[in-house]
């Protein structure tokens, strides 16, 4: 007797219209836009899958919670009520709330980090690099070798390479390294999820070696479902408990709680160390907003302690994980390929592979994103040579990205089964005729974060 697949755990209270602008609106808009989707206005998106940071729907309970929202500049209720929920989360005896997950780099880093130093990780995604950098320290990634085969079944391709991060610590370098930051879900590597045992030879490691090591946490609730699901031992587990349990492996943490607190706006710093957490407050205070508050208001820090306890509902997750599942086999059955297996917040579409005729320095994934948005008004991002390759000054590609990619980031509790339908046949429509499809180039872009303001112009 086959199994009838459940619904979405929730039913839809309040709706937003959204624009379908003719084709030639879109080459117009896409133009104007310097060929960057980061530029185009949200009015001018028919599905916007750009990003899984702040753009999910809010519960009712969230918002009749919100309601009670203290606005006092210091001590307010709304603060003890978000910390105790944290703190019932993550164990951390000290935290500290900031206004998004970079703010939370910045001061943890900032406070941590040395110029010259080095910050080893599974993968830093774009801020978590850039604000490495800015400290003067080193980002270096270290994935797993399973990482590299975007085809492959394996279930945890979000590891750290454990030889090479031994191999890193007791090296030449070992005395440089500051911080080992894991990554969970590893968002830069196609939203893998990091297994408890990987996560638990790094706590040895960083022991061994008297290294701090912190998790970036965004997707806390979503790796511990994905543990749930497929590592052994764990299937008694909740995902609250695996979370938690991910949380005491570490010294600390980063979450943009964007993301997995459910919330437009919000984030967290967790901290064991008390010398520590006396320099990152003090950082806090003088740049964000004292430490009751961190840049919040009252009412987004009720809604993250109700977001807090609905992200980590077994139903919530695998209504979400099951929506992810059937998006990319519509994807597929359309001649797509996509990296494997699929996660829980994106998906990352293999545009090299769709695109073989066009070379790394014609920016593939770029071109496939750009695509979908002239034939369906979808937005995306790249995550690819112009996303990760180097350039020399003058625009021109040096080092390639091991893989172009296009993720698909999906908001949480927004889009229905007939989006993705809608999104897959667009797919479907650019994998019939993948020829006609152009490169670009750069016409302009900053030394930092390139990606966000780069405007470039079509090939040919």
């Amino acid at each position: 007797m086959s199994t009838i697949p459940l619904p979405p755990p929730y039913r839809i209270k309040v709706v937003e219209p959204i624009p379908f602008l003719t084709p030639v609106q879109r080459r117009e808009a896409i133009e104007a836009a310097g060929y960057n989707p980061f530029n185009l206005r949200s009015d001018q998106i028919t599905v916007d899958l750009l990003s899984d940071s702040g753009t999910g729907a809010t519960s009712s309970a969230q918002e009749a919670a919100a309601a009670q929202g203290d606005e006092s500049y210091a001590g307010a209720r709304s603060w003890f009520r978000f910390r105790d929920e944290a703190a019932d989360l993550t164990g951390y005896p000290h935290l500290l709330p900031v206004h998004q997950g970079r703010a939370g780099e910045r001061i943890l880093f900032s406070s941590l980090l040395q110029p010259g130093q080095i910050c080893v990780s599974n993968t830093h995604f774009d801020t978590t690099h850039a604000n490495v950098e800015i400290v003067g320290a080193e980002p270096r990634d270290l994935p797993c070798a399973e990482a590299l085969d975007l085809d492959s079944q394996e279930p945890f391709k979000g590891n750290i390479d454990l030889v090479a991060l031994a191999e890193t610590l007791a090296g030449p370098d070992g005395a440089r390294v500051g911080l080992v930051l894991m990554t969970i879900t590893n968002n830069g590597l196609g939203a893998q999820p990091v297994s408890m045992a990987n996560l638990e030879a790094v706590q040895a490691l960083c022991r061994r070696y008297r290294v701090p090591f912190f998790l970036d946490a965004a997707r806390f609730a979503e790796n511990a479902w994905l543990v749930q699901q497929r590592e052994a031992g764990y299937q008694d587990w909740t995902p609250r408990q695996i979370a938690t349990r991910a949380f005491q492996l570490a010294d600390g943490c980063l979450i943009s709680l964007k993301k997995d607190g459910l919330t437009g706006i919000g984030g967290l710093i967790g901290l064991r160390d008390d010398a520590l957490f006396a320099r990152c407050e003090a950082n806090l205070i003088a740049t964000e907003g004292f430490s009751t508050y961190g840049g919040l208001s009252g009412r987004d820090l009720e809604r993250l302690a109700v977001g807090l306890r609905e992200v980590v509902d077994p139903l919530y997750l695998a209504g979400r994980a099951a929506q992810t599942a059937r998006f990319a086999q519509m994807i597929k059955d359309g001649g797509v390929d996509v990296v494997e297996p699929a996660g829980v917040h994106a998906l990352y579409l293999n545009a090299g592979r769709l695109l073989p005729h066009l070379t790394p320095a014609e920016f593939p994934g770029h071109s496939l994103g750009c695509q979908m948005y002239l034939d369906g008004g979808i937005r995306s991002a790249e995550l690819g040579s112009l996303y990760l390759g180097t350039l020399d000054e003058s625009h021109r590609l040096t080092s390639p990205a091991p893989f172009e990619l296009v993720r698909l980031a999906i908001p949480r509790r927004v889009y229905t089964e007939e989006h993705f339908a809608y999104v897959a046949a667009v797919l479907a429509g650019i994998a019939k005729d993948p020829e006609r499809i152009r490169g670009y180039r750069i016409v302009s872009a900053p030394a930092l974060l390139r990606h966000f303001k780069v405007r470039l112009a079509p090939l040919g």
